[in-house]
């Protein structure tokens, strides 16, 4: 028996291997997730809090040039991320037609809050001479109603 090995192979050692079956799967996973999350926000330049309604032939649309009016669910009113009252948006309205007559106003209402406070927004911007605006909803998940 002095030839024998005692059933050992002549390498001694196993080769070291990297699965990357299984990092592929892990990279695509996150992929998605991330994908997914970030098709998730919302890139409103409205008041924070606001849960916009949602819409199926919604198009997003680029803020720069634009101005955001947020109506919230309390009734109260936003000029881009600033909280203000009545008197200090219509200021505010007038104001920006003057320095920039052709900008887009894109109005930001909370789902639940008062159409006619929505409707007072959009009549006192085209009082001002504004033509071009516009209604932020969300977009409606494929196949829901």
């Amino acid at each position: 028996m002095a030839g024998s090995s005692g059933g050992k192979t002549s390498g001694g050692k196993k080769k070291a291997r990297i699965e990357i079956i299984p990092l592929i799967d892990v990279i695509f996973f996150l992929l998605a997730t991330f994908v997914l999350f970030t098709l998730s926000l919302n890139k409103s330049n409205g008041l924070s809090g606001v849960v916009l309604p949602q819409s199926g032939t919604g198009e997003p649309r680029d803020p720069s040039e634009s101005v955001t009016i947020t109506v919230t669910q309390e009734g109260t009113l936003g000029w881009d991320k600033d909280p203000v009252t009545l008197d200090e948006f219509l200021e505010r309205l007038r104001a920006f037609h003057v320095s920039n007559p052709e900008a887009r106003i894109l109005i930001n209402g909370d789902e639940n809050a008062f159409f006619s406070q929505a409707i007072y927004v959009f009549d006192e911007v085209r009082k001002a001479g504004f033509q071009k605006v516009l209604i932020e909803t969300r977009v409606r998940p494929p196949g829901a109603s």
